[in-house]
């Protein structure tokens, strides 16, 4: 037996029928991070970046990649999706 469930008996990719599994909540958790210039932290904090609010860019672009989860990772089925929070934080110096 193939312990991958999106991989057939014979090595081909495969979706995963999931049409008679319960209904389950669920959560996912991402973190990342961006170094940048201490400049650019500044400008980012005082508000003076020539592009506008990158932080509520970045939240926006947060909560659109969420809900296209299913588009953007192969074999995802579609799943409903309740809420989504998207935290940022500047941080100096390190992690």
């Amino acid at each position: 037996m193939n312990e991958f469930s999106h991989i057939d008996s014979t090595g081909k990719v495969k979706m995963v029928d999931v049409s008679g599994k319960p209904v389950s909540r669920r959560t996912a958790v991402a973190a990342g991070f961006v170094r940048m210039a201490a400049e650019t932290v500044k400008k980012l904090r005082e508000g003076l970046l020539k592009k506008g609010d990158a932080l509520a860019t970045a939240r926006i672009a947060g909560i659109m990649g969420a809900k296209k989860t299913s588009g953007l990772i192969p074999l995802c089925h579609p799943l409903p999706i309740d809420d989504i929070a998207v935290d940022l934080e500047i941080k100096e110096d390190g992690v």
